[in-house]
Formats: structure tokens, sequence, C-alpha cells
């Protein structure tokens, strides 16, 4: 129980973000778990959809602060990967320059 009006907005405030940050966490999750999901169905249509969805999550989830940087990065990396390796011509991936 917070003693001072200070501590016990802080709290407040502190479950406000706890509850937002659960729901894009959940969101993420659930994005990235699809995005695997159609991609390992090879799918084309489907994978890049899910694809796109999920990087894009992964990184307002990234900027929000909800998830740190390295982990969003780590993971889109790593889903960029399997991309590559299921479906690259339907996910048209540029060759660096």
């Amino acid at each position: 129980m917070a003693n001072t009006r200070q501590s016990a907005k802080r709290a407040r405030q502190a479950n406000k973000r706890q509850a937002r940050n659960t729901i894009v966490k959940s969101a993420t999750r659930t994005a990235l778990s699809k995005a695997v999901e159609a991609i390992k169905t090879k799918d084309a249509s489907k994978a890049k959809e899910a694809y796109v969805q999920a990087i894009r999550a992964l990184s307002k989830a990234a900027s929000k602060g909800v998830i740190p940087a390295g982990r969003a990065s780590r993971k889109i990396s790593r889903l960029t990967a399997l991309a590559k390796g299921a479906l690259p011509e339907a996910l048209n991936f540029k060759a660096s320059k």
C-alpha cells in the first residue's frame, strides 16, 4: 500500500504501463508466431503479409520500450533468416549494395 500521494500515483502509473505493455507484448508474440507458421507452411502470400506484420510489431514494441531493442533486432534477424531460407523469391529480398 502506498504511503504518500506521490507513491500512490506512481503505483497507478505502473499499473497502467504494465497493462499496456502486456497487450503490446501479447500482440507481438502472436504476430511473430503467425509469421513463423506462415513461413513454415510455404504459403507465399500469407507469409509475406505475416512477415511484414511481425517486423512492424517488433519494431514498434522496441521503440515504445516494451521490449529491449537488442531483443527485437535479434528476433527480426532470426525471422528474416528463416524467411530467406524457406521463401527467398516470395519475399523479394533485395541484394545489399
